[in-house]
């Protein structure tokens, strides 16, 4: 079958299977076309709970994110749509290491991005997106705060708590880490009129050149309540989605080959067609009481996030 071919096919078979769709942002533009529902990671999950009807849920993302969505939707069966489609940074911590650290420090509060594994964060008292972070951290009654995985992350949230004491790792997200601040300045030149938006998941010293921070909803908000043209400092898919979305506007992909996510764009349509047919993914399978450990850190973040 060709594109418009395969596409058709797809969403006839999530008609007859019953299936839910959910995409990334960071997928790939073609993916997008064909899920019901686009967004960021956590915001997916909360998406899929919140439709009761649907007992069958297709995630193209990576794996924490199908997780997330059984750890909230259990009585759903949920697919992973590429069962080699993870996320570095959700395994760079190993739960025994948080294990043994609260064992030495009980004083601390540990808090887990949400790209994290499940057993991450089954060791984890709250979870933060990359919007919330900073409220969580601050109406936490904790003043330790382990802050893990993503080191770049955490050290933004410090400097709006200086009160606490923050402890990182070393922990990041290989995508955002590799941008450097010579990707910003020979942006720059080329575009020296335009706004830069970046992900706090990118290095301190590149963050502090760009106008705007934040997740990849607020990034995308942004660059639509600005009349500037704006370099998009974030995985590709937001740009692709922005000059899909409004091809009139300058909108412009800071290092494109570093901000490529291999594992978002590793989900194709043929495995998705495939997926739907059962033929391929993987559906996401977790134990009771590691799902109800892991949904308190979630529970949490709700609580202190909103």
């Amino acid at each position: 079958m060709n594109k418009a071919e395969l596409k058709a096919a797809i969403l006839q078979a999530k008609e007859e299977t019953g299936t839910l769709v959910l995409a990334h942002t960071y997928q790939d533009p073609d993916i997008i076309d064909i899920a019901d529902i686009t967004g960021d990671s956590f915001a997916l999950s909360k998406a899929a709970a919140g439709i009761p009807d649907k007992k069958r849920v297709l995630l193209c993302g990576v794996r924490f994110m199908a997780d997330t969505v059984k750890i909230l939707s259990p009585e759903k069966k949920v697919v992973l749509s590429h069962r080699s489609a993870t996320c570095p940074m959700a395994e760079q911590i190993a739960p025994e290491r948080v294990r043994a650290f609260r064992e030495a420090n009980p004083d601390v509060c540990v808090c887990a991005y949400i790209n994290t594994s499940t057993e991450l964060k089954a060791e984890c008292d709250v979870c933060v997106t990359s919007s919330t972070a900073v409220k969580i951290v601050k109406a936490l009654p904790s003043d330790r705060i382990l802050f893990i995985p993503d080191q770049n992350l955490g050290g933004y949230v410090s400097q709006f708590v200086p009160e606490k004491e923050i402890i990182l790792w070393d922990g990041c997200c290989p995508t955002h880490h590799s941008v450097s601040v010579k990707d910003i300045q020979d942006a720059k030149a080329v575009h020296p009129g335009a706004k830069i938006a970046v992900h706090p998941e990118c290095r301190k010293e590149v963050v502090a050149l760009c106008d705007f921070i934040g997740s990849t909803s607020e990034i995308i908000n942004y660059c639509l309540s600005v009349d500037d043209d704006v370099i998009i400092a974030t995985e590709r898919g937001v740009c692709d989605k922005l000059r899909r979305d409004y091809p009139e506007r300058g909108f412009y992909q800071l290092a494109q080959n570093k901000l490529t996510c291999p594992n978002m764009k590793m989900t194709t349509l043929q495995n998705v067609y495939d997926a739907l047919l059962g033929n391929f993914g993987d559906v996401i399978e977790i134990e009771e009481e590691l799902r109800l450990k892991a949904k308190r850190s979630i529970d949490n973040m709700l609580k202190y996030g909103g």
